[in-house]
């Protein structure tokens, strides 16, 4: 049989004017069967001539500007006006070519209608309608617009319909439009929708997570060419999309949610060679003739066996030769049986396959050793982004997950870097407190900074009078030297045993009270001294060796101590000893006796916490107070409470009524109550 058997059969009846109905395999040559006997009836177009008088109907966008091209090619000698209206495109490019008078239209049905509603499209003088796809036209979503056109066109005209299948009931349905239509069946005995022949089928049953790997190893066959990988879902298409892409493949994506100018720019990049992998939804399945397409992948199983038909009717066109490879998911399983059995297939059961499966790479023949990523070596395609995108002034706007590919962002960055203004030399400044130093400011030096740590930590010696002044001077930063002065300050400011604070009272206590006394002046600090200072001199401090020593002695054992404390809080309380040791010596010469009773209440006050000398930072800390924990209360038994609820009935309480009871007091109060005033009488 001819590889274009359709052609040969339906030419005769088409140029005589008849209706037809024409079923054949897909890649049979169906566009020129019908075309060749439009272009003819039309005949040359002519001046006066602005309405169309063919119409073609197509499904999709993709196949409108196929049908077109091939109508085109074939009006060569004729020099027919053929034009394209669809759905994306801008209107007045459309509207601009109808006005100027066109002979053939091919057109999707929704935008067909939309020009018929604003009255740029006149279907009045239409000749020659085709319905391409015709199962998928006269389909429940677009036979209301398919009404529609046919119901603009006028009665007397010539009809065809041309399909790949053609289920019965859609044969029934077409019967209804067309005048006694004569069905055309360019197949062989073994059935309806019979695959191609040329085309080599595989049936392998996959894992979801591993069929991406099957498909990037695929890709890496002896021998292929390009390759078309056919998904469920826009979602699906998208992913499969940017998973070939990372692995270094020149791949596209085509589906609904994508502009038509990102469709188109995908369509031509893919028949220019400027990638080798479509992935597509359903709507690239149907009509689409491409050159050197050597494998379809069916990366989600088909809906039912007419998609399947369309889908691997994409390699094997013209009499060549191709390989469908269709993955079946375990959830899938009865889908796909359904199908085998439509067709007359021999996968019932497909086999268990997976991405190392030796099988595999023996029925693609993938060489050994291939993995599931490109080499650079092999990375030889220009990819999406050396075809340029076309502006069609779409009226929607630019959709798309995923559209711009690697290459492009990759472009657009080195772009940006380029126009990026050079950048500036960062100026340090130096700031100390918040203010910004001068250049000349002398710049401190790590071994200032590790002197000054040395120092904090070896005992310093400071006089009273240095101590004063590290108290007034402002300090930048807080450290433990910083903490110490506040503790120096508080100490001076409200510390009653200060030597400030002891020279007064030892100055002034013999003066006031030299009369009340009546003692030689030389003997009143002698023996008036003591009254003061008893307490000092009682104090536990006084068992010290240094309390038996003399005044001078004293004096300089305290110099010594001053000068071995830490810090400046240290020094003071180091100084107290020191001015209290002149007044034992005295004590011990005047005796507790020696002093008048009236003054006893006066030298014996209730002092002592003030005579504990405060511990320094030399002395060991105290043991740590005994944490006493309260005593726990456990009951002997949780059960020993028994709750017993209150009786609150009490005798004096009524008992209640029962029912008989309440029903005859009702009866007697319905009677009038006389019983009970004859009781109470």
């Amino acid at each position: 049989m001819s590889p274009f058997p359709i052609q040969e059969m339906a030419l005769p009846l088409a140029l005589g004017g008849q209706d037809l109905i024409g079923q054949a395999r897909t890649g049979t040559g169906k566009t020129y069967a019908f075309g060749i006997a439009m272009l003819q009836s039309i005949g040359k177009p002519r001046k006066n001539r602005k309405k169309p008088r063919g119409l073609v109907v197509v499904p999709t966008r993709e196949l409108a500007v196929q049908v077109s091209e091939d109508l085109v090619t074939a009006a060569g000698k004729l020099g027919s006006r053929v034009l394209t209206v669809y759905g994306g495109r801008a209107y007045e490019p459309q509207v601009e070519a109808l006005k100027a008078g066109v002979d053939v239209v091919v057109g999707t049905p929704g935008r067909l209608l939309d020009l018929v509603k604003q009255k740029h499209l006149d279907l009045s003088q239409v000749t020659s309608l085709v319905l391409d796809e015709a199962d998928r036209m006269l389909d429940l979503g677009f036979l209301p617009d398919v009404e529609r056109i046919f119901s603009l066109v006028p009665a007397e005209r010539q009809t065809m319909l041309f399909s790949a299948t053609m289920p019965g009931e859609i044969v029934a349905l077409s019967r209804k439009y067309l005048n006694r239509p004569t069905h055309i069946r360019a197949e062989h005995e073994s059935g309806e929708g019979e695959a191609t022949p040329q085309v080599r089928q595989l049936v392998w049953r996959a894992h979801r997570m591993d069929k991406i790997e099957i498909v990037a190893r695929l890709l890496q066959a002896r021998g292929r060419g390009l390759t078309m990988v056919f998904c469920e879902t826009k979602r699906a298409c998208d992913m499969v999309a940017e998973q070939l892409d990372t692995r270094g493949f020149a791949v596209a994506a085509v589906h609904g949610d994508l502009g038509q100018g990102q469709r188109e720019q995908a369509l031509r990049a893919f028949r220019n060679g400027k990638i080798d992998v479509l992935v597509a939804t359903d709507v690239a399945a149907r009509g689409i003739d491409i050159d050197d397409v050597t494998h379809v992948v069916n990366y989600d199983c088909p809906t039912d066996d007419k998609t399947y038909v369309h889908r691997i009717g994409r390699t094997g066109r013209a009499g060549r030769t191709g390989i469908a490879v269709t993955f079946v998911e375990w959830e899938e399983l009865t889908r796909w049986k359904m199908i085998n059995n439509m067709l007359g297939l021999a996968f019932a059961e497909p086999e268990e396959t997976y991405s190392t499966s030796p099988h595999v790479y023996a029925e693609l023949d993938i060489p050994e050793g291939t993995k599931g990523v490109l080499p650079h070596a092999s990375r030889s395609r220009a990819g999406l982004s050396a075809e340029r995108i076309e502006d069609l002034g779409e009226t929607g706007r630019v959709r798309g997950r995923g559209g711009r590919r690697r290459d492009d962002r990759e472009r657009e960055r080195d772009r940006e870097r380029e126009q990026r203004p050079a950048r500036t030399p960062r100026q340090r400044r130096r700031l100390r407190g918040g203010k910004e130093l001068e250049e000349t400011a002398p710049v401190e030096t790590s071994e200032v900074e590790l002197v000054d740590a040395k120092a904090e930590e070896t005992p310093a010696i400071f006089s009273p009078d240095e101590v004063k002044a590290a108290a007034t001077e402002p300090r930048r930063t807080r450290t433990r030297r910083g903490a110490a002065t506040s503790a120096i300050e508080q100490a001076l400011a409200g510390a009653p045993d200060s030597p400030d604070a002891q020279e007064t009272p030892v100055a002034q206590a013999p003066a006031a009270e030299a009369p009340a006394a009546e003692a030689p002046a030389a003997e009143a600090p002698v023996a008036q001294a003591p009254v003061a200072q008893a307490p000092v001199a009682q104090a536990p401090v006084a068992q010290a060796p240094v309390a038996q020593a003399p005044a001078p002695v004293a004096a300089e054992e305290a110099a010594p101590a001053a000068r071995a404390t830490r810090s400046r809080r240290s020094a003071v309380k180091a100084a107290e000893p020191a001015s209290a040791a002149p007044a034992m010596p005295v004590a011990e010469q005047a005796p507790a006796p020696a002093v008048p009773d009236r003054r006893e209440p006066v030298v014996q006050p209730q002092v002592q916490p003030q005579a504990e000398p405060e511990p320094s930072f030399l002395a060991p800390p105290p043991p740590a107070p005994v944490r006493r924990e309260p005593e726990r209360i456990i009951p002997p038994s949780p059960f020993t409470v028994i709750f017993q609820s209150p009786d609150l009935a009490t005798d004096d309480d009524d008992i209640a009524p029962s029912a008989a009871s309440e029903r005859k007091q009702q009866r007697r109060q319905a009677r009038g109550g006389g019983g009970n005033r004859r009781r109470a009488g």
